[in-house]
């Protein structure tokens, strides 16, 4: 962390040990947040380490549906939103109920392996639509649609927990790209939301070729909320833990990496031996990059952005999640 950094560092330590507090950054933050962070790490893992730990105060350094998944998760603590205006727009594409009358005869789009309801339906349209089907809920959602599905899934475990469910069909939402690659994986129909991260799905095999052409001796590390396309010209698919894993692991000594670029910097600090390149280099989420030290100080000081789910959701909330975590 530069010089210039280190009062703001002083004040950030003095408060959290005053709150009886932590601090929580996901892998796609500013360097200097990931710095000034007890744990940094995905959303899923990020809040069951909260959880597990004995503090009053937890700030979130990430995303809206992040903060409320530690809300589920710690009930009783104190769960503060270090940005409010961070959100994930993939999340945001969808929502339980729908504002217009539902077309109960719309048969999806015919595009084997899976079948894509648009942006203008809502979960209990799906759900009207396919009665009984269980539904497979992204940890990229909201808190209100994590209450409204079956289970939870993360883009590590999404292959494990739909093949895990009964019935040959499977509801998976809200990403299409997560969903086909469980397609691809799985032997279930899976029936798929028209949602997308505009990070993942701005990257093109044409964006893979040059990559390889820039660094032929690196190994291409994609993220499964990249297209398939994508994914089949990647060495490794694989959730930004995963990337992590894979990376310390592996006997090669360049990566390219195909995820927001914030991961970079966890990845050289691990690696100093290794060599990491962005599949893209505008791989960068406006949202995560909202979060500064500045936005730190202003929850801590002024209790700012309190994210508390309400228990008649956090209830269902929580038993989709644990449902996944049973077969984790």
């Amino acid at each position: 962390m530069s010089f210039d950094c280190q009062p703001l560092q002083d004040e950030i330590l003095r408060l959290k040990q005053e709150q009886n507090a932590i601090i929580l950054a996901h892998n796609y933050q500013r360097e200097d947040v990931q710095d000034i962070a007890d744990y940094v790490g995905d959303s899923l893992e990020l809040s069951r380490t909260a959880a597990n730990i004995d503090c009053s105060v937890i700030v979130f350094c990430g995303v809206h549906f992040m903060a409320e998944s530690a809300s589920i998760l710690s009930p009783d603590k104190t769960v503060l939103l270090a940005e409010a205006e961070a959100g994930c727009p993939m999340a945001e594409m969808i929502r339980v109920d729908s504002p217009r009358p539902f077309r109960s005869n719309f048969p999806g789009f015919s595009n084997p392996p899976a079948y894509v309801f648009p942006l203008d339906f809502s979960l209990r349209d799906i759900k009207q639509q396919y009665p009984g089907v269980p539904v497979v809920a992204y940890v990229n959602t909201t808190a209100a649609v994590k209450a409204e599905s079956d289970i939870c899934c993360t883009s590590a475990n999404v292959v494990k927990v739909v093949e895990s469910l009964p019935g040959d069909s499977v509801i998976c939402i809200p990403d299409k790209n997560l969903s086909m690659w469980a397609a691809r994986n799985t032997g279930k129909k899976i029936i798929a939301w028209d949602g997308y991260c505009n990070i993942h799905e701005r990257v093109t095999p044409e964006d893979v070729s040059r990559a390889k052409a820039e660094h032929p001796d690196a190994l291409v590390v994609a993220h499964p909320e990249c297209r398939i396309d994508v994914l089949e010209m990647a060495d490794q698919v694989t959730s930004t833990s995963g990337m992590l894993r894979f990376a310390r692991a592996s006997v090669s000594k360049e990566f390219i990496i195909g995820t927001e670029t914030g991961l970079l910097h966890r990845l050289r600090k691990e690696n100093p031996d290794k060599s990491f390149y962005p599949l893209r280099k505008d791989m960068i989420c406006p949202n995560m990059k909202k979060t500064t030290l500045q936005s730190v100080i202003r929850a801590f000081s002024e209790n700012r952005h309190v994210i508390k789910v309400p228990e008649y959701i956090r209830v269902p909330a929580r038993r989709a999640l644990d449902r996944m975590l049973e077969i984790v």
